[in-house]
């Protein structure tokens, strides 16, 4: 069967699941979501297709998210998306059963690890190992996680964010916290709520973020807005409204606030041998909340510690667990 067999790594993100296979790099990227239908229980569809009808589908048909703050909320609906991505990546013979790696936050029970590894297993993986997912971030981002030196990662995902320092590639120090993207999104829309007294849905939030949202005040952006449609809170009319780059500074402040205090706690536990790397080689910054606009901005001026982006920073994870899957590949020919 090992002859048959395909080596798969695989980014299980809140926001969206990257899949990697041996040989041939990222071969998918989907969304995390499902379209289940409650009458019946039956998925009706996984990934693009599933985003794609959130709130434009019949009452009936729900629009599932199955992952929450990093971890599985419905085994179930995780174990059928799942089967549904490797079945697209490895096809549906019975000689394609594949050895899976998944990436998990560091901050996991072990019951929501083994949750992780039953539920790839039900869905056809013949082997399941875990990687940590500031450790494939690191990988991914090219630092130097073999050696006795140390690196700082900070991850910023759908669901988590991921600090920590690597040291011949495990852990020395780290912290996850469960804020992350959908906080970021969250925290918009009851801003916009208070503040203007208009309801709007996620999907709108996340456009607001990418397009004007940053973390800290930037001369391009000093002036920059939006025009934002929603619903009235008070009488549930469409009503526009215009939100400046200000106001998302101002939405995000409590949660990019948890952030950096996962930052501080990680480095006041460092130990003092490798502080000093960390000033020498700075912070790297992955995940797709890494995009944020001042984001290394806000940890230079609050650390004083040098901070920069991966430059695939929403592919940094699913490289860093391929690069795991290519060594574990090597291993066991050898």
């Amino acid at each position: 069967m090992s002859l048959f067999s395909k080596d798969v790594g695989i980014d299980l993100g809140t926001a969206n699941t990257l899949v990697y296979m041996k040989g041939k790099g990222i071969i998918m990227r989907e969304p995390s979501v499902v379209a289940v239908d409650t009458k019946s229980d039956e998925v009706r569809c996984v990934g693009a297709e599933a985003k794609a009808v959130i709130g434009r589908t019949p009452g009936s048909i729900v629009a599932v998210r199955p992952l929450k703050d990093g971890v599985i909320a419905d085994f179930d609906i995780t174990a059928n998306m799942l089967e549904t991505f490797l079945k697209k990546a490895c096809g549906n013979s019975m000689f394609s059963r594949p050895r899976v790696v998944i990436c998990i936050p560091s901050g996991v029970t072990e019951v929501e690890r083994r949750a992780v590894e039953d539920a790839a297993k039900q869905a056809g993986a013949s082997r399941v190992e875990l990687i940590l997912e500031p450790v494939a971030a690191a990988i991914g981002a090219g630092l130097p996680t073999g050696e006795p030196v140390a690196s700082m990662v900070l991850d910023i995902g759908g669901g988590t964010s991921e600090t920590a320092v690597i040291s011949y590639g495990d852990p020395i120090v780290a912290d996850s916290v469960r804020v992350a993207g959908d906080k970021f999104d969250a925290a918009i829309v009851s801003y916009l709520r208070k503040k203007y007294g208009v309801l709007i849905g996620e999907r709108t939030a996340e456009d607001v973020k990418l397009q004007i949202g940053s973390a800290y005040p930037l001369e391009e952006l000093g002036s920059v807005s939006m025009e934002v449609r929603g619903r009235s809170a008070a009488d549930g009319q469409p009503k526009n409204i215009t939100v400046t780059a200000e106001d998302v500074r101002e939405a995000l402040l409590v949660p990019l606030k948890a952030v950096f205090e996962s930052v501080h706690r990680v480095l006041e536990r460092t130990p003092p041998e490798l502080s000093a790397d960390i000033l020498e080689r700075g912070i790297m910054l992955t995940g797709g909340g890494a995009k944020l606009r001042g984001l290394e901005e806000m940890i230079e001026e609050r650390t004083g510690i040098n901070t920069m982006t991966a430059e695939e920073p929403t592919q940094v994870v699913a490289i860093g667990t391929g690069e795991y899957v290519e060594l574990m590949s090597a291993r066991r020919e050898l």
